[in-house]
């Protein structure tokens, strides 16, 4: 079975590789702030934008003419097409959003990019980069150190069982990593290692989930509340962060101590979704999980920013892509059904439940 799978690796670069890497990114901001102007130019005089070749090919002709524009060859030529199609790709969701075909919150138009206020990012086509033992290639930049070996990917892609569609490069606390978007071609089992086994798990704020499987047995596993346990530090450094001078290199290297910590604790919390909804993937068949209305919870004030620090909405993507890996399956129970209220002996359904009764 062909599923899309992501690889990604923390890039050790040399300081020329890492101006490349600036320089890269600044070329794909640059380009899409240029498209952008030129999609409401023509929006303006005729009512409709560029499409992401109509884009390419007034680049391809302005480029060259525009003496303004003569750095562009220091950079690959598929940054700027592929920013091109990131921004026709954003303004078709937005009228999709518009026109209520967009599933999700509602998304506006398209912004400028501004230097420091965004993320440092390019992508590159698939066919332009390479990988092999702790090295990565990129198209223009070179071969790149990586901090871990990229065997498990260079194999795949010796045998034949993948096939890289793209590579995004971003600046994430100060590091650089490249993530490589491939078509793999995974073995999915046709029946479970368990077949029959099932289980009914709950995610909650004190724990971070409680299960009850076809035995009876209760599986409990605690959430590692990363941000909760890192707020003293999040809040002292955000108040040496504030009194730094605009623009001096102090408050550069207090946002970089700051983002370092904020990505400390997204690592904490990926680390154990990823070992609870693995484990439970590999030791069920049938996974059943409420269908929770994330987005209107954090809406309440007291609970939000437990609710946040879990993952609900992440837990719920690995447990859907990681059943369907292990030869299970994934069932969502309605948002209305009434399971709390629901007697699992007779079926009777309880009116009202206050929260003070809890067996």
């Amino acid at each position: 079975m062909k599923v899309n799978q992501a690889y990604r690796f923390a890039l050790n670069p040399t300081a020329d590789q890492e101006r490349l890497l600036r320089s890269h990114a600044g070329a794909a901001r640059f380009a899409w702030n240029w498209g952008l102007v030129k999609c409401q130019e023509r929006y303006t005089a005729e009512g409709r934008w560029y499409s992401a070749v109509g884009l390419t090919k007034l680049w391809n002709s302005e480029k060259k003419a525009d003496p303004a524009l003569a750095w562009w060859c220091d950079n690959s030529k598929c940054v700027y097409e592929q920013a091109f199609r990131d921004l026709d790709r954003s303004l078709w969701e937005f009228i999709k959003s518009k026109k209520g075909q967009r599933k999700g919150r509602r998304i506006g138009f398209p912004r400028y990019k501004k230097r420091g206020k965004c993320r440092d990012s390019f992508r590159l086509a698939g066919d332009r980069v390479r990988c092999c033992g702790k090295t990565v290639t990129l198209t223009r930049i070179g071969t790149i150190a990586t901090y871990e070996p990229t065997r498990k990917l260079a194999r795949r892609l010796d045998n034949g069982t993948a096939r890289i569609l793209s590579a995004t490069v971003t600046r994430t606390a100060q590091r650089w990593f490249v993530s490589f978007t491939c078509e793999v071609d995974r073995a999915i089992p046709e029946r479970h290692t368990r077949p029959g086994s099932a289980i009914g798990i709950d995610l909650g704020v004190k724990t971070l989930l409680t299960g009850v499987d076809d035995t009876g047995n209760v599986i409990s596993v605690d959430g590692p509340n990363a941000l909760r346990s890192s707020l003293r530090k999040l809040r002292r450094a955000s108040r040496v962060h504030s009194r730094k001078e605009l623009g001096s290199a102090n408050r550069r290297k207090s946002a970089a101590r700051l983002a370092r910590i904020h990505v400390r604790v997204a690592n904490i919390r990926a680390d154990a979704l990823h070992k609870a909804t693995s484990g439970l993937a590999a030791r069920y068949e049938t996974i059943v999980i409420e269908d929770l209305n994330v987005a209107g919870m954090v809406r309440n004030r007291p609970l939000a920013r437990a609710i946040s620090d879990q993952g609900f909405g992440r837990a719920r993507v690995m447990l859907d892509y990681k059943t369907n890996w292990n030869g299970g399956q994934l069932i969502v129970a309605g948002r209305f059904f009434p399971s709390s209220k629901l007697c699992s002996g007779c079926g009777a359904v309880k009116a009202k439940l206050p929260l003070s009764e809890r067996t």
